[in-house]
């Protein structure tokens, strides 16, 4: 289509503060959305309505759709096409705020300049013969300066009166012009010529109280990124943290790779699966929970240094953290240990603070965080003294093998009914009681008691072998692995590993977590069987037993023998959550999973 047709090309005029779908908050509709009124007989007199009644009725979402459609009608009746195939842009607003920033109040740019600007109309204000458009499109805003004669002179008798009738806010438009600074120092397109390039059906959310109900936030995201500067600014941060990460990597030596979604074993991580059917092949799959294994395969075939920035997929709870689906950065480093990879974790996330915040000291709900300083770190079983005065796995040398756990469980019980908080302390108890090893006991203290204080970047290190199958065991301490978590703002951010390369040991390990989620399962089911209850009964919740198989093509790659090897694994979307001092995993997540 050709720049900027006539304005009698143009279609419908849009309230500036309009109600729309239901649960997003917009004002009365204006009179050119107003739904047309019956006429009344000679001498009666129009009833009164309330103003709110008046206010609700005009801005009806079916009625303002309605005259928008009759626009759409209108427009095509007259020749003319309401949704563009294309259009000739010459700069983008920012562009032009940039060019022209030293422009002074009531100047013209010089010459015969004429620029070409496209976006979605944000707001409208009509005084006599002026007209002025707030416009906006991918990188910034600039004013519509609309001059009736102007635009009658060159698009023809009525040109502006069409303008104030049938350009409705949220349309997306296309205008021609030259430049100017106003009186009051608003740099502004001089409009001239206009076309409305798509016609917006449905008014936006009105600009003061926007979208009130934050799950329509989420659900309708398309309409929060148009009236939220915010929504778009976590965006593109977003996009600039997986850009920085990829280039740090990059510049290391780091190949990007691709490893499959849909997997025969779910490995790499303690998680459920999402389930799914392969009708050709006529097996079961899985979407995978990790990306491990397949990259340490990459690794055992000789590439040495490899990642891969993907989608994740746990079967699992909705929380102000947890997300189904969610993206994560793993890489694998041959020759390396997971000391180099908290060197690695540190620059990562320095480089990304510095990229999105422009510094290393980031505010994050009302508390500075400081990635500038070395990141402290600290052993598992060291906070978990701190907060209890127990040294828990003693307990795990201690002669009489189940007597040492039952001493555990004990302790740990008696520490966590003084110490934990009301709102974990029933289900930490109940994890206590259930754990299989002195590991779990000790991990459950420390996330009953320990997690919450973990505020500034903190290495939490030394994983009990138990809980960290994919492990190497400490090479100077029995009975934990050299294993870190990077907790920040009392959330897990990071999990690493000197992988474990010996097969014989990790053959072991995947048929002892094998056995243990068996038997979890047959306890579970027996339970419910003793209840009088049917196995499928109840749906599965996070805490129900799931069965787990082991990946025995692994077991073999690593039968070929895998180098010494670090590895590291940062979740994308609490990293975004940080650097753009977001709350909840679906501010950062454009499109989240949603309950019905």
């Amino acid at each position: 289509m050709a720049i900027l047709q006539p304005v009698h090309r143009h279609i419908g005029l849009g309230c500036r503060a309009q109600r729309c779908i239901p649960r997003i908050v917009c004002s009365a509709a204006t009179p050119a959305d107003a739904p047309p009124t019956k006429n009344k007989p000679k001498g009666e007199k129009p009833k009164k309505e309330p103003k709110a009644k008046q206010a609700q009725s005009a801005s009806s979402p079916d009625e303002i759709r309605a005259v928008r459609i009759q626009k759409v009608e209108d427009l095509r009746k007259a020749g003319m096409e309401p949704y563009a195939y294309r259009f000739d842009r010459s700069h983008y607003t920012t562009e032009l705020q940039e060019q022209y920033k030293e422009l002074a109040p009531g100047a013209v740019a010089e010459g015969e300049v004429k620029v070409a600007v496209a976006g979605r109309v944000m707001a409208k204000r009509v005084m006599g013969k002026l007209a002025f458009l707030s416009l906006r499109d991918d990188r910034g805003q600039i004013q519509l300066y609309v001059e009736a004669a102007a635009l009658d002179g060159a698009c023809g008798e009525g040109a502006f009166e069409r303008l104030k009738t049938q350009v409705d806010v949220g349309d997306i438009v296309g205008a021609q012009g030259g430049v100017k600074r106003t009186e009051k120092g608003e740099l502004s397109v001089a409009a001239t010529k206009l076309e409305v390039l798509t016609k917006s059906l449905l008014p936006l959310p009105d600009k003061w109280h926007g979208l009130t109900d934050v799950e329509k936030r989420y659900r309708q995201r398309y309409v929060d990124m148009i009236v939220t500067d915010d929504t778009r600014r976590t965006f593109r941060a977003r996009s600039r943290i997986v850009s920085t990460i990829r280039r740090c990597l990059e510049d290391k030596g780091f190949l990007e790779v691709e490893t499959p979604v849909l997997e025969s074993v779910a490995g790499g991580a303690d998680a459920r699966p999402f389930v799914t059917y392969h009708n050709t092949l006529q097996r079961s799959l899985t979407l995978r929970i990790a990306t491990e294994l397949h990259l340490k395969r990459m690794v055992v075939g000789g590439f040495e240094r490899v990642f891969e920035l993907g989608r994740i997929f746990r079967n699992e709870g909705v929380s102000s953290r947890h997300n189904p689906e969610f993206t994560s950065v793993e890489l694998y480093q041959a020759y390396a240990d997971y000391t180099d990879m908290m060197d690695l974790t540190e620059e990562l996330i320095r480089a990304c603070a510095n990229t999105v915040c422009g510094g290393t000291k980031v505010e994050y709900q009302g508390v500075e965080l400081d990635f500038g300083s070395p990141f402290r770190r600290v052993t598992m079983a060291e906070l978990v003294r701190e907060a209890t005065g127990l040294d828990i796995m003693d307990y795990e040398q201690a002669p009489g093998g189940d007597a040492g756990l039952a001493a555990a469980k004990e302790a740990a019980a008696a520490a966590l009914k003084e110490k934990a908080p009301s709102d974990v302390r029933r289900k930490a108890l109940a994890k206590v009681a259930a754990a299989p090893s002195v590991g779990h006991v000790l991990n459950e203290c420390f996330e009953a008691l320990c997690e919450g204080s973990l505020v500034q970047p903190t290495f939490v290190l030394e994983h009990p072998t138990a809980i960290s199958p994919l492990a190497k065991p400490h090479r100077a301490k029995p009975g934990v692995t050299e294993r870190f978590e990077l907790f920040i703002a009392a959330r897990e951010h990071a999990n690493s590993f000197s992988e474990l390369t010996d097969p014989l040991e990790q053959r072991r390990r995947f048929e002892a977590q094998f056995a243990e989620h068996k038997a979890a399962v047959e306890a579970a089911a027996a339970a419910k069987a003793a209840a009088g209850e049917d196995a499928g009964s109840k749906p599965d919740d996070d805490d129900t037993p799931y069965e787990v198989a082991v990946d025995y093509d692994f077991l073999t790659a690593l039968e070929y023998g895998m180098p010494p090897t670090g590895g590291l694994g940062i979740g994308v979307d609490r990293l975004v959550m940080l650097l753009t001092n977001s709350p909840s995993i679906r501010d950062v997540i454009p499109f989240p999973l949603m309950k019905n």
